[in-house]
């Protein structure tokens, strides 16, 4: 399952209004693991920065008067999200600059059913509670420092930590939360095999799977795990 978590900066809070997108950040998760594949770009907007937007994320006019046109970057970003799941925080604002975007040059809005709001997952989860992004991140102890000013690609990474969390932790731990109050794993018996399992995966799954991971992006980790495999193998 191919799912992207997705965040936008823009001109100002309106796209009735004038205002336009200036920054888009992608991230893609594969069964709810970041990949390391990414997409990222700026954004001319054809308009001068308010002095508002400027101050929330630091994109001036002048930073922003060489980057691409949207009609420019379209066509790349579509193919990157291409009909995945997308997942965005308090996403009625980002996906009705989005819709404005691809209407101006003649491209279909993005389908509501495909889209996961963690503001709304956020409210479920903890009624009452405070669900901006840097609030979950307190709640959940996720690093946010960087975070000195919004940025798209950032705001995304950040955020897939968080959807990760709402959904029920990282990797749900396993299973093994029972044991938190027992010291961890570190402080339990954990019962190992004498002999380990034979591998049930055969040369042509390895090579397949190393095949896969070459057409990916960016650095997603696997490859750390197949270099490390191929030096056991040396």
């Amino acid at each position: 399952m191919r799912e992207i978590v997705l965040d936008t900066e823009t001109t100002g809070l309106d796209p009735l209004t004038g205002d336009r997108v200036v920054e888009i950040g992608c991230v893609e998760l594969l069964n709810r693991i970041p990949t390391g594949a990414s997409y990222h770009v700026y954004v001319n907007p054809e308009r001068d920065m308010p002095e508002g937007a400027f101050r929330v994320h630091g994109l001036s006019t002048e930073f922003l008067s060489d980057k691409p046109r949207f009609a420019e970057i379209a066509d790349g970003f579509l193919e990157f999200i291409a009909d995945d799941a997308l997942v965005i925080h308090n996403a009625a604002f980002d996906v009705g600059f989005l819709d404005a975007e691809l209407g101006k040059v003649g491209k279909p809005k993005i389908a509501r059913e495909r889209v996961v709001d963690t503001l709304m997952l956020a409210r479920r989860k903890n009624p009452g509670g405070q669900a901006s992004l840097d609030a979950l991140c307190q709640r959940y102890g996720i690093d946010n420092s960087r975070r000195t000013k919004h940025g798209a690609l950032l705001d995304s990474e950040i955020l897939a930590e968080v959807y990760l969390e709402l959904l029920g932790g990282r990797q749900a731990s396993l299973g093994l939360s029972h044991l938190a109050g027992k010291g961890g794993l570190s402080g339990a018996k954990v019962a190992q095999r004498p002999v380990p399992l034979a591998p049930r995966i055969t040369e042509a799954e390895i090579a397949a799977h190393a095949a896969f991971v070459a057409t990916l992006s960016g650095t997603p980790i696997w490859r750390e795990y197949l270099a490390e495999a191929d030096g056991a193998t040396a």
